[in-house]
């Protein structure tokens, strides 16, 4: 169970994480409504400048699903679950969620849930090769998303 002081200094985390996202929010909806189009350029710089604006609104978009991270940590705050691990209910330490604010498990779900990202991950690997490992035309025609 956190403190009161601790429930503060959280919110302070939060509300400075989400006043900067809104900070770097309008800085990229400033770049989007401001990029100009500079006709005439040869194709390498024309490529360049797509690939930095579709850079800048992968990045815009990062930041808008971490704000709603923000603000449902918020609202968990308020009503005194932040610090209940939204998979076993055990509690999440004070100090994960000051370095993480935005979490919702505790460690241990936390690496368990990393544990089995790997090893789906892994399967998903082995499983394509497997596949094209199989086939009649030996590896030839063995082609995957690598």
């Amino acid at each position: 169970m956190l403190t009161e002081r601790e429930k503060a200094q959280i919110r302070e985390v939060l509300e400075e994480a989400k006043k900067r996202l809104a900070r770097t929010g309008q800085h990229a909806l400033s770049y989007s409504m401001n990029h100009e189009r500079n006709i005439g350029r040869d194709s390498i710089d024309e490529s360049m400048e797509e690939e930095i604006f579709s850079t800048e609104m992968r990045l815009h978009d990062r930041e808008k699903f971490l704000f709603g991270k923000i603000d449902k940590q918020i609202a968990r705050l308020d009503n005194g679950s932040i610090d209940t691990c939204e998979s076993c209910g055990e509690a999440i330490s004070f100090k994960r969620l000051l370095a993480r604010p935005v979490t919702t498990l505790c460690i241990d779900c936390k690496e368990q849930h990393e544990r089995e990202e790997a090893a789906v991950e892994q399967s998903g690997r082995g499983g394509a090769l497997d596949a094209s490992a199989g086939e009649e035309t030996g590896g030839a025609g063995a082609t995957s998303d690598e």
